[in-house]
This record gives C-alpha cells, sequence and structure tokens, in this order.
C-alpha cells in the first residue's frame, strides 16, 4: 500500500493534525506529485469549517498545489517524472460526458474535487488525473504560482468565457484574495479597472496592481457617479451589497459576474436588467485547457499574486492568519526539502 502524509482535518472546526492515509496503488491515469508549495484559498476554511455542508472528513485540505511529478500511472499522458506541474480545485473528472467532450470539464457532473474526500495539497504528496495536473510554463514564479490554479483561474474565466476585449471597462469589487488578481489580470488584459474597495487604505495597493480608478463600495455618491460605465463588473466579496446600486454602473448589455461565494440571495430588479439588456452570471474555476491559457498568459505578463510565505508545519497559524482577515493577500505553504 502507498501513503500520503499532511495536515488533515478529522472534523469540522477542528485544527488541522498531522496524519497518514493509505491511498492504495496508483490508478491507471494517475500522476502522483511531491508538493512543493501550496497555498491556501478561503475555500479550504470553509471546506475545513463545513460552511458549504459537503465536506466529508477526515481529509487533507489545499487544492493550490506546485510541485513535481514522482509517478505516473500506466496510462497517464503527456507528463514526465520530475516535471514541474500545478493542481488546482479539481483532481478528476470522467473525460466521456457531453461537458468533458466539449471541453467543459470543470463542470463536469462527475467531477471530483481536490479537497473533501480526496486528500489535498497540505501534505508531501498529491495525486490527480494527468489531464487535470497541469505543466507549469517556463518563467513562472514557483513560489507565488500556486493561488493562480484556483484564483487567477477562477477571476480570468469570465474574460475567456465571454470574449471580453481588451478595450471593455472593468470593475472588480473587492481587493482582496480573489480581487487584486483580479485587477492583475483585467489590466495585463489591456482593459481599463475601477477597484471597488471599502477599505480607503487599499486605494493605492489597488492603483499598484494596475486599477485606474478606484471607487468606495460603499459610497452611493461615488457609486452613482460611474452609472452605464462598466462593461464588465466582477464580484469577488462573499458579502452583501447594494446589489442594484451596481447593476446600474454596468453599461448597455453589460454583465455582472459573480465568483465570490456571497451565501445570502442576490435580489435582482427586473428592470435593471430588462432597460439596458444585461447579463448576470457566474463562473467556477475552469478546464485544463483554460488553466494552461491562464499560466501561460500570467508567466507572459509576469502576474503574481501577492504573496505571503508559511513553512508547512505553521499550516494552523496560517489558517488563523487568513480568518482573522491579516492575509495580504494570498497565503502559501511550503514544504521544507528533506
Amino acid at each position: 500500500m502507498s501513503s500520503i502524509t499532511g495536515w488533515a482535518a478529522s472534523a469540522a472546526g477542528q485544527p488541522l493534525e498531522r496524519a497518514t492515509f493509505d491511498v492504495g496503488e496508483l490508478g491507471v491515469e494517475e500522476v502522483e506529485v511531491a508538493v512543493d508549495y501550496c497555498g491556501i484559498c478561503h475555500s479550504d476554511l470553509s471546506m475545513i469549517n463545513n460552511e458549504w455542508g459537503n465536506a466529508r472528513y477526515p481529509f487533507i485540505p489545499g487544492h493550490e498545489v506546485v510541485g513535481r511529478v514522482v509517478a505516473l500511472g500506466a496510462q497517464a499522458k503527456g507528463l514526465s517524472i520530475g516535471q514541474r506541474v500545478g493542481i488546482g480545485w479539481t483532481a478528476d473528472s470522467c473525460m466521456h460526458c457531453h461537458q468533458c467532450l466539449s471541453g467543459d470539464h470543470h463542470l463536469c457532473a462527475e467531477s471530483v474535487a481536490t479537497i473533501g474526500g480526496h486528500h489535498g495539497g497540505f501534505a508531501d504528496k498529491l495525486r490527480a488525473h494527468w489531464a487535470w495536473t497541469i505543466p507549469l510554463p517556463e518563467g513562472i514564479d514557483l513560489a507565488s504560482a500556486g493561488p493562480l490554479l484556483c484564483g487567477g483561474i477562477t477571476v480570468l474565466k469570465p474574460f475567456l468565457a465571454y470574449d471580453i476585449k481588451p478595450t471593455a471597462r472593468v470593475g472588480v469589487i473587492g481587493i482582496g484574495g480573489l480581487g487584486h488578481m483580479a485587477v492583475k489580470f483585467a489590466a495585463a488584459w489591456g482593459c481599463e479597472v475601477t477597484a471597488f474597495t471599502s477599505t480607503a487604505a487599499k486605494a493605492d495597493e489597488a492603483r499598484g496592481f494596475g486599477a485606474h480608478h478606484v471607487v468606495a463600495s460603499r459610497d452611493a455618491e461615488a457609486i452613482a457617479a460611474i452609472a452605464g460605465s462598466l462593461d464588465l463588473l466582477l464580484v469577488t466579496v462573499n458579502v452583501p451589497m447594494d446589489w442594484n446600486a451596481l447593476l446600474n454602473t454596468l453599461a448597455p448589455k453589460g454583465r455582472m459576474h459573480v465568483v465570490g461565494a456571497v451565501l445570502e440571495p442576490i435580489p435582482v430588479p427586473a428592470f435593471s436588467l430588462i432597460g439596458r439588456q444585461r447579463d448576470i452570471s457566474g463562473s467556477p474555476t475552469g478546464s485544463p485547457v483554460d488553466i494552461a491559457r491562464m499560466l501561460d498568459f500570467a508567466a507572459r505578463h509576469d502576474i503574481r499574486p501577492q504573496v505571503e510565505m508559511f513553512p508547512m508545519s505553521q499550516v494552523n497559524q496560517a489558517l488563523h492568519h487568513l480568518a482573522d482577515g491579516k492575509a495580504r493577500y494570498r497565503i502559501v505553504l511550503q514544504n521544507t526539502p528533506a
């Protein structure tokens, strides 16, 4: 039997404890990856605390993995031992349904999340299907690349899915773990970027990430002043907002796209949509091809999440740092070389 050792959640809300799990023989289409770095996403906290009601314990969290291929199943394709790779939110999908065959693997009904039942990347090793084990491009910064594999593709996906033009005017609500990457990607895409933040102290940082304008997200007059101007409004926060006011910032045929896990229903006045032919949409991460395109774009434009580094052994301290709202702006765990 083969085993994986990592930091596991045994029950909702409990500190992670170091544990070893037997994982059996490597599947014929699986890849085993030695973990060098793993980002911490707020989704890890949500799963550890079972906020979404779908966690299965015990499990090892972590789904923003950068590492090296150390073993290949007999039918794993396109990878080699020692190759630098990344694994994000999804570890497997069926590969035969309509969604997989049409390139939307991330929408597969049988997809397997990297965490919650499956053991994730707060560990020495991780397993995933070869198609979901993404080669990392030359020139990408390995230490900060982990958050791109979840947060990066999450904020870039609407640009790919809806053919957002470089001439578009894009708003980003929330300058946090997702939002700061959204600003960087939108600016590199060529867009005119407006950052919405409730924290005045983040204004200069938002401009440093590439924002051309900064608006206080709780200032009704400031929001009203840009009514009808935005082609895309990307919501990266998970808290209630003045949704009608924000919808009214959209230009005709504009789109509000939600990637933040807003738990409360979003009220949508019909006339705010109908009169200007506006859209509201949402998306999760992306397919393997989407992730590869995102990584290539990030490497070409040197888009790096702003990260704080912790040793893997301090994962509980790192989780508290995130839960307390102190992360600026993503946390990455590093495995100490043996």
